[in-house]
This record gives structure tokens, C-alpha cells and sequence, in this order.
């Protein structure tokens, strides 16, 4: 199956990896894709903030918990890295991690740890309407556009969010 744009282009692998993420989770935000440095950029947004000292233990927890998952999986991943902000009331988190060594299982672990931690004071987007057979081929693109994208690097920067209920990627 491939993603069309609403004007019937065809999209890439790297639009299709950003449209794919923001369908399968709600509660990434925004995501965007660094192709010089080959970095997917997830940003979820908190409604209230959260304490510095949360933060910092959980920024420790998730580096070592993929630091770990990665020796697992014997890779060596060249980027981990948790930022976050404060903008009066909402707090976003951004994670970022290299292409080359990402996968759809640590993906699912990233969302995992910030779902265990964040996720009363999470933003997600309500994704009832999305059918389990839906949510499982968002997977399997994830898994084929991961691969595809691995091997690009003159593709532009992108970044994709929602707006009422559908996804938008732009050229940053």
C-alpha cells in the first residue's frame, strides 16, 4: 500500500515514515525528520509542567533503558537524546535518536516510557476512530519505511503535526 498526497502525488518514504508515526501513536505531537543527520525529532506535549527533578529521573531512566535495549539488540545507537521546554502552562518533550539504529520495537518502548511516566498530563489525540487492522498496517510501514529511509540522505527536512484530526507534513 502506498500514501498519496491529497492531490494524488506520491508520497516518499520519509513523508510516509512521519505520516505512519502520528496515525499509529496520538500522542506524539509533531515529529520531524533531520535528513543531514539522519535524526527523527518526536515532540509530545504535557499539559502542566513537571518538576525538574521528575524530569531529570526520567531522562536517566529512558537513556538507560534504550542504552540497554540497544546493547540487547547488539546496536550501536549514535543519537539519544531527551530535551524538554517550558512555555507557560504546557511543557513539551522532544526526543530525538538516529535513523540508523531506530526500530519500530524501540519506538514502541520510547511511548511506552512516556506514556508510564507523562501520561495523565499527556496530550494525545483522541484515535478511536482508528481500527486495530489499521493501527497493525501503520506498524508494517513503520518497519518497511525505517529500512527505506536508512539508506537516504539528500531528502529535505520535514515536519509533520496534526490539525483537526489529519495529519500535515511540510518542508521546513
Amino acid at each position: 500500500m502506498s500514501l498519496k498526497y491529497k492531490h494524488g502525488g506520491e508520497v516518499s518514504d520519509s513523508i510516509g515514515l512521519l505520516i505512519s508515526i502520528l496515525v499509529r501513536y496520538p500522542e506524539v505531537g509533531t515529529i520531524n525528520y533531520e535528513p543531514h543527520d539522519q535524526v527523527l525529532r518526536f515532540t509530545f506535549m504535557l499539559a502542566q509542567p513537571v518538576a525538574e527533578e521528575k524530569v531529570q529521573a526520567f531522562e536517566m531512566k529512558f537513556r538507560k533503558s534504550l542504552e540497554v535495549y540497544n546493547y540487547l539488540e547488539d546496536r550501536d545507537a549514535r543519537v539519544i537524546n531527551l530535551h524538554h521546554t517550558y512555555d507557560d502552562q504546557i511543557m513539551s518533550l522532544e526526543v530525538q535518536r538516529d535513523v540508523a539504529t531506530l526500530s519500530r520495537d524501540e519506538i514502541n518502548l520510547i511511548m511506552t516510557l512516556v506514556q508510564e511516566e507523562f501520561g495523565a498530563s499527556l496530550v494525545v489525540e483522541n484515535n478511536d476512530e482508528v481500527m486495530e487492522e489499521e493501527l497493525i498496517l501503520q506498524e508494517e510501514l513503520i518497519d518497511h519505511m525505517l529500512e527505506s529511509v536508512k539508506g537516504t540522505t539528500s531528502e529535505r527536512q520535514l515536519i509533520a503535526f496534526r490539525e483537526e484530526g489529519r495529519v500535515m507534513v511540510f518542508n521546513k
